[in-house]
């Protein structure tokens, strides 16, 4: 039976109200063959505390200071010793206890496996699936009109990836999924809900640096062109989906 290693990071800064939730999500899974690194940014909050009495159960506890949150991963991806990694960031979640199991099984030796995302608020009240729903076959072309599949619900091969880019503060996970998804030969589409996310991340709150950010990736990977006549399309399709639902889910 196919069972790799799979090498769970999350990093997480004071949100003593959150990180129990995402921790239990990867400690409950009932795949076995998972590496749990949690790097910890020297919370102040209580944050600690509750990791310690998950430490037994975690493959490695970091707790000191980092230079943001690409730093924090970073140092995560240089910890992992697994076949394919996997960023659950504080606050959200592997979607159920079964989900790791039943991506691996989807199919053996996959490059890449995603899935779709749900979306929780504040209150941790559902707000349904992301605006930009997974594509049926993924590519790195794929995120020209936006980026499809949430950073939680992508699994890589650890051999295809790089250390995130630090000149992007907020929006180098796009930038590291492009770079790997060029590199896959192999592709699975799980075609299940692996992931929750919680809204309001850092990106939200610093939205135009995340906009400005993501524009430049986008240039990068697509061409200045191409990637203004995608914004367009972009913007068409956030408008047109806003109005429906009155709000914008990405």
């Amino acid at each position: 039976m196919f069972k790799p290693k799979l090498s769970v990071i999350t990093i997480v800064y004071n949100n003593v109200r959150d990180i129990e939730r995402t921790v239990l999500s990867v400690l409950n899974q009932s795949y076995s063959n998972i590496e749990y690194l949690v790097i910890d940014g020297a919370s102040n909050d209580g944050t600690i505390d509750i990791l310690r009495q998950y430490e037994s159960r975690i493959s490695k506890l970091v707790s000191e200071k980092d230079k943001g949150i690409y730093d924090a991963m970073n140092k995560g991806l240089a910890l992992a010793t697994g076949d394919y990694v996997l960023f659950m960031n504080s606050g959200d979640e592997i979607y159920a206890s079964n989900t790791v199991e039943r991506i691996f099984a989807s199919g053996d030796d996959a490059d890449i496996y995603y899935g779709e995302t749900e979306m929780f608020d504040d209150a941790w009240q559902s707000l349904g699936q992301r605006r930009h729903k997974a594509p049926e076959a993924f590519t790195w072309n794929d995120f020209k009109y936006g980026m499809s599949i949430s950073h939680q619900a992508i699994y890589i091969r650890k051999s295809l990836t790089e250390p995130y880019d630090l000149t992007y503060k907020l929006s180098s996970d796009i930038d590291w999924i492009l770079k790997a998804a060029k590199r896959a030969k192999k592709i699975v589409n799980v075609k299940a809900v692996v992931a929750k996310y919680l809204v309001g991340g850092m990106s939200k709150k610093k939205h135009r640096q995340s906009l400005v950010e993501r524009f430049s990736i986008f240039v990068k990977h697509y061409g200045l062109i191409p990637t203004i006549f995608n914004h367009l399309v972009i913007a068409f399709n956030l408008v047109f989906y806003y109005l429906r639902h009155r709000r914008t889910n990405d």
